[in-house]
């Protein structure tokens, strides 16, 4: 499993969100740099996001949800065209989990286990 994963729930459907595309990032001193990019499994999960074993660095990172797409491709009409989740890791040895709860006019996220 990635040292990073998500997890994408339609809260107005009541079901995962399945076919969203998610992109990480880490900041660097002057900009955000791509790490990798993923689209979610028909779990609404990315577990595959980073390489197996792949070290992770200490640093802020962010995972940008594209919500907009996937609303349109749900036939679903949403304010906002996309989700920015920064966060900071501290400890390189743990495990990340960045769920989002996503409704056409809100969301809310948390670290996961």
């Amino acid at each position: 499993m990635s040292a990073i994963t998500t997890h994408v729930l339609d809260t107005s459907e009541g079901r995962p969100a399945r076919g969203m595309a998610v992109i990480l990032e880490f900041k660097t001193s002057e900009s955000w740099s791509e790490l990798a990019r993923g689209s979610t499994n028909s779990d609404g999960r990315i577990t595959d996001l980073l390489p197996k074993g792949k070290k992770i660095d200490p640093g802020l990172y962010r995972l940008t949800f594209e919500t907009q797409s996937y609303f349109e491709d749900n036939q679903t009409r949403g304010f906002y065209p996309y989700v920015s989740v920064v966060f900071e890791i501290q400890n390189s040895e743990q495990h990340y989990h960045i769920p989002l709860l996503l409704s056409p006019f809100g969301y809310s996220t948390y670290r996961g286990s």
